[in-house]
């Protein structure tokens, strides 16, 4: 997540106007972005070999889009160069010591006469006596700016992310409304679910350490963060990039169209009002965003019932991230019920879960062994799973590890740990595309299912007498129904929902009025799952593959 502004910084300003005029070459649509049938045809030009070609495409777009912006184009420009150099192309290549001052723009062959045919049309009307004509005023391109701009049509898919939309909204979307998939899971997608940037929510009981975690990658605090020894973090907050360092309120926040909140109006407005989003300037968080969590409750705390279904909106969020991040602190390692709570609704995201057993200087070598058994046996009872969780061991703040406590051990153990999290942190937004499709293709997987089920409910209700008797029973009976409907469509029970939460949704609603089982929507999602997106994987690979 470095490579472009690496590049960025050390191209010079002169270097930046030619490549950003080359770039308006390259991208024939005129969209912004550079697909793989335009870069194979405009970096052919370098007569560079197929591989060198292959490896920087793959480097350039590090995040999968399966496109380049202006950012990743001037970052294969000097992959190019560098490589026409004699330079080994590789990862490290832009961050090495290379002299990129005197490092000239590649030479591609043919490029002159594309540029002087692009420029031509511009010279003709000058010398036709047009530049005579007076410039339009300021105030008129006001108003012409937006509609003069060239949009991508709905049909033109320009990356993996376009493709999802165009998908979402012709096939997947008719099956979640015909069902009611988003009253009983999580509300219709937006164009700002696809376009959000990679999330890491951090849970953890009070004191664990979860703001200064933050505090300590941004090395700065965000607007409106406590830290304390008390429960100080009292609501969820986004830590989002900004023009300025503000806070915004959730009920702002949960209505902005191009903010990916508007599903958290669902848990009302005594949860909105401890909701808000932080925003700052800040490089990390280009990239990254982060959720900051109000501490989980223990002991006599947990009988003061939150005004707002906690579990249910860390379980919105564990949907939506990209990151989980556990915290647990060396004299804090009980499991409170509603931290049990709050674990299980993670159920479904545990590829996303990572456990960290912070402030572990505190305590030395001998207590740390014990203390990170006694960890690990309160997952394995709260988690309930055979594999033993990575759990990442150290002291996330400001102050240099304490090594009177640590031992030079504990001291070099830290270290390597922080370096293994921090660096799971900094893939998250090459995988940013791969996880958008994993979550697309799991809420296919779920809305087909939840169809199965809504659908044989209606066909088990009787058509004239009887009908409050035999709902009542259905969902008496909803773990049988499941089990039946697995067996008569052959799926696999790992993907059903949770029965307790599923019957609790499905209490208020009239069986009789849900609509029965169309097979063409299910072959439709089938089809998606089966063809289209495999197709779209393809199309947006490596153009060099």
């Amino acid at each position: 997540m470095e490579i472009d502004s690496a590049a960025i910084s050390r191209c010079s300003v002169d270097h930046q106007k030619i490549y950003s005029e080359w770039f308006t070459v390259a991208d024939s649509d005129g969209d912004g972005r550079l697909t793989g049938a335009d870069a194979t045809n405009f970096f052919v030009m370098s007569n560079l070999s197929r591989q060198d070609l292959k490896q920087v495409w793959a480097i350039a777009d590090s995040k999968r889009q399966g496109f380049l912006g202006i950012k990743e184009f001037i970052t294969a420009m000097q992959l190019i160069s560098m490589a026409q150099a004699g330079h080994v192309i590789s990862n490290d290549l832009l961050n090495s010591e290379v002299d990129f001052e005197n490092l000239k723009p590649p030479v591609m062959n043919g490029l002159d006469v594309l540029l002087a045919r692009k420029r031509r049309p511009k010279s003709e009307s000058e010398s036709n006596g047009n530049s005579q004509l007076s410039p339009p005023s300021a105030s008129s391109s006001w108003f012409t700016s937006a509609k003069s701009a060239k949009k991508v049509p709905l049909t033109a898919v320009t990356s993996i992310i376009d493709g999802l939309k165009k998908l979402y909204i012709q096939k997947l979307k008719p099956l979640e409304v015909t069902y009611q998939f988003n009253d009983f899971d999580f509300p219709l997608l937006t164009n700002s679910d696809f376009d959000a940037k990679p999330m890491v929510m951090l849970l953890g009981q009070y004191s664990t350490g979860k703001t200064t975690f933050i505090k300590h990658l941004l090395r700065s605090s965000y607007p409106g963060a406590h830290i304390g020894p008390e429960p100080t973090t009292d609501r969820f907050v986004v830590v989002m990039n900004g023009p300025d360092e503000r806070s915004i309120p959730g009920n702002t926040v949960a209505v902005q169209a191009d903010m990916p909140y508007s599903g958290l109006t669902n848990f009302g407005t005594a949860f909105l009002s401890k909701f808000e989003c932080s925003q700052m300037p800040h490089p990390l968080l280009e990239h990254i965003t982060f959720v900051d969590t109000p501490g989980v409750l223990s002991g006599e705390k947990q009988r003061t019932q939150r005004s707002y279904d906690f579990t249910g909106v860390t379980s919105w969020f564990a949907a939506k991230c990209d990151m989980i991040l556990l915290l647990f602190d060396p004299h804090k390692l009980d499991i409170s019920d509603e931290f049990k709570r709050v674990i299980a609704s993670l159920r479904g995201n545990d590829d996303k879960i990572r456990v960290v057993l912070n402030k572990a200087d505190q305590v030395d070598t001998q207590q740390l062994m014990r203390v990170y058994g006694a960890l690990m046996w309160s997952l394995g009872k709260v988690l309930n799973t055979p594999e033993v969780m990575r759990v990442y061991i150290g002291s996330f703040n400001d102050k240099p590890i304490n090594s009177v406590t640590a031992g030079p051990i504990g001291t070099e153990l830290f270290e390597k740990e922080q370096e293994d999290l921090l660096s799971d942190l900094k893939d998250i937004p090459k995988k940013a595309c791969d996880r958008r499709i994993n979550e697309f293709v799991k809420r296919a997987r779920a809305a087909k299912i939840h169809a199965y089920i809504i659908s044989h409910l209606r066909k088990e209700m009787p058509a004239m007498m009887g009908k409050a008797k035999a709902q009542q029973k259905l969902i008496d009976n909803l773990q049988d129904v499941f089990a039946k409907v697995q067996r008569e469509h052959h799926l696999p029970a790992g993907d059903f929902p949770f029965v307790e939460s599923f019957r609790e949704r499905l209490s208020g609603y009239n069986l009789d009025k849900f609509e029965k089982l169309k097979p063409k929507l299910i072959q439709t999602v089938d089809d998606m799952l089966g063809y289209d997106i495999p197709d779209l994987l393809k199309n947006f690979s490596n153009p060099y593959d």
